[in-house]
């Protein structure tokens, strides 16, 4: 069986190591390859040859950076289809989905090609008698990513054309479950004329993450996965002296209004709660009605079930399956604990008959009403096809309980009111919202991240923010002195 080896100085890298992982075909439940594990000693020798790149390629212009991602995000464009191909296979997501996590990727490539006006500092003439004080941005050194396995090709773009446009050289540690999209883009990115070294790729487990988290080498660590693991990831990399941003997990809850278009509201609770099999970190997973709309909604929502269908990506069905047994097992534990305690399950997608393969990692959509607060249904994040209903009785007692939620990642109201959806923009604790928009995903220009237990570090992905968190500003006072200076003095200097 073949092994996906790592990518190191523009070529594929083997290592030291003899540990694999196997990577499923999750919707046919079989094994599709290997992929080799890094050890600390293989993490250093990528982190090694990013460091003997940085210093050619921080100095190169701004022109060539911008040349290099101006031709990466033509071949990325021109064959998307290959990399879609990749993602359904690895992860399950269908053909379509797969499409649109590398058009999201690529808004983030078009964006940091505009590298030359992004990295512009600031020039303030005369702030004293002849001198100039002015900023500049300088790249960090080399960049730690660790990408989650829900996006293997989105998130990391989130990432790394931002590094690589402002300078700095990349380690990837793409998820071992999905892990080949990762070597596709570093072969795509070489063949743009990146140079060796730029963008590198190391497989693994936790062995590979702590050699990135503790090396002295990496000057910043960024990721996307569970809180818990954000967390560590967050403390432990700050504790070595990196720069972080770490983005955590999620709860997200869709307030609904009597006033809103309720077919509206279902179309966009079925697209947004199972789409990608709920195996997105802005999945709608609770939706609070404010009654007296439940009913009602959960019918809408019920019949448009009814259509979906489920199976291999490839044979355009609407869902894949999960993206291990493992998860799916988990994930379908919740439906047992709802009923346990006191929910109504109304579509248990446990028994779907899926169009796929008898051992695929299936489980369908699934509806459950009257979720108590107190459930662990409610409470965690399950990343999973299974959709909360809460019911509440005023606007007040839906924000009061989205507030009260550890996580503040993404939410979403639904009204034909302007002032309950301004208000609630304002009321609400969260970092992304969605006003009639169950996916508040923001474009590539606008930065991306939650708050509260959905965000460690205080700088989010891309747009803006990306620019600060990978570079460094230095701020120059000069003085150019004339033949006829004024001689020594000693006391303090004073503006004027």
């Amino acid at each position: 069986m073949e092994t996906l080896e790592h990518w190191v100085s523009g070529a594929v890298f083997a290592g030291e190591s003899t540990r694999t992982s196997p990577v499923y075909n999750p919707a046919e439940g079989t094994v599709s390859r290997d992929v080799r594990l890094a050890t600390t000693a293989d993490v250093d020798t990528a982190v090694q040859a990013a460091k003997a790149a940085f210093p050619e390629w921080s100095g190169a212009s701004l022109a060539k950076r911008q040349g290099v991602l101006f031709a990466f995000r033509e071949l990325l464009n021109a064959r998307k289809a290959e990399v879609a191909a990749i993602l359904t296979n690895e992860h399950g997501k269908v053909t379509s989905d797969a499409l649109g996590e590398v058009a999201r990727g690529l808004e983030v490539v078009e964006w940091a090609t505009s590298i030359p006006h992004l990295m512009k500092g600031e020039y303030s003439e005369n702030v004293s008698t002849g001198v100039d004080v002015y900023s500049l941005r300088q790249a960090l050194g080399v960049v730690g990513i660790i990408s989650p396995f829900n996006f293997p090709a989105m998130v990391p773009l989130w990432f790394f054309p931002v590094a690589i446009a402002a300078g700095n050289t990349v380690v990837l540690k793409p998820s071992e479950k999905d892990p080949s999209a990762a070597i596709w883009m570093a072969k795509l990115l070489k063949e743009a004329g990146l140079p060796d070294g730029v963008f590198n790729v190391v497989h693994g487990d936790k062995e590979s993450v702590d050699a990135l988290l503790e090396h002295p080498d990496v000057a910043s660590i960024s990721f996307v996965g569970s809180t818990p693991i954000a967390k560590y990831i967050y403390e432990t990399a700050s504790k070595h002296g990196k720069r972080v941003q770490a983005l955590g997990g999620a709860k997200n809850h869709m307030l609904v209004l009597p006033d809103a278009d309720l077919d509206l509201v279902a179309d966009s609770a079925v697209n947004a709660g199972f789409g990608s099999a709920g195996e997105r970190c802005m999945a709608i997973s609770v939706i609070v009605a404010v009654e007296p709309v439940a009913d009602d909604l959960i019918a809408k929502i019920k019949s448009r079930m009814t259509g979906l269908t489920v199976g291999d990506g490839t044979r355009g069905c609407d869902m894949g399956p999960l993206i291990t047994k493992e998860h799916r097992d988990k994930v379908a534990s919740y439906i047992d604990i709802a009923t346990k305690d006191g929910a109504t399950v109304v579509v248990d997608g446990r028994g779907v008959k899926a169009d796929g393969g008898a051992d695929g990692f299936w489980l369908g959509p699934t509806l459950i009403d009257r979720v108590a607060t107190s459930s662990d249904v409610y409470k965690h994040e399950i990343f999973g096809p299974v959709l909360s209903i809460v019911r509440v009785a005023t606007y007040e007692e839906g924000v009061a309980l989205i507030n009260s939620s550890p996580y503040g990642n993404g939410t979403a109201i639904f009204t034909n009111d302007g002032g309950a959806a301004r208000r609630f923009q304002r009321e609400v604790q969260v970092g992304m919202i969605g006003i009639n928009v169950p996916i508040p995903v923001p474009v590539g220009y606008y930065s991306f991240g939650g708050w509260k237990d959905s965000l460690f570090g205080d700088t989010k992905a891309y747009g803006p923010d990306a620019i600060h968190f990978f570079t460094r500003q230095k701020a120059i006072t000069s003085r150019w002195l004339d033949p006829s200076h004024g001689g020594i003095n000693l006391g303090f200097p004073q503006n004027g």
